[in-house]
């Protein structure tokens, strides 16, 4: 089955792999390697502007949305 989740707020639209491609990216940037990458949390907090997340349960930052 193939799937897409799509956040929409105020005319702004992000889908999760636009978010997860993020979370690499920023992970990536810090020095790390993509294949060390175990687990990801995405949190969307729309209301914010901002997307949260955790990688392997220690790694936090967020992004515009």
């Amino acid at each position: 089955m193939k799937s897409t989740l799509f956040v929409e707020h105020y005319g702004k639209q992000i889908n999760d792999k636009a978010m997860v491609d993020a979370a690499k990216a920023i992970w990536t940037g810090a020095g790390n390697k993509v294949k060390d990458i175990h687990s990801l949390d995405l949190y969307a907090k729309p209301e914010e502007n901002r997307i949260y997340f955790v990688i392997n349960g220690e790694f936090k930052s967020d992004f515009e949305f």
